[in-house]
């Protein structure tokens, strides 16, 4: 059985945290905070898009404001070469 999120990871996806900020619907001068986490591809976010048009069919509270992070959390290997021979007797 492979893991769902490696295999994600391994096709260009990078973890995608959204915070968003939206108005509450009873009390519309406060600002409510939610984070969002789900594994994405920058720099189109289609994950994102989906859950926010979502969020705008099925929530009744407006959206004031949305900030991102995005992280490749599997990247190439570093390495780098060495030049000389060291002999251990």
């Amino acid at each position: 059985m492979t893991d769902r999120a490696l295999c994600k990871q391994l096709g260009g996806y990078g973890l995608l945290t959204a915070e968003i900020h939206y108005y509450m619907p009873d009390y519309p001068a406060l600002l409510q905070q939610f984070v969002w986490q789900q594994y994405d591809l920058a720099p189109r976010f289609p994950e994102l898009h989906r859950f926010l048009d979502h969020w705008r069919r099925e929530v009744e509270a407006p959206l004031h404001s949305i900030r991102i992070a995005h992280k490749h959390l599997i990247g190439p290997a570093e390495w780098r070469a060495v030049d000389g021979v060291i002999t251990i007797n």
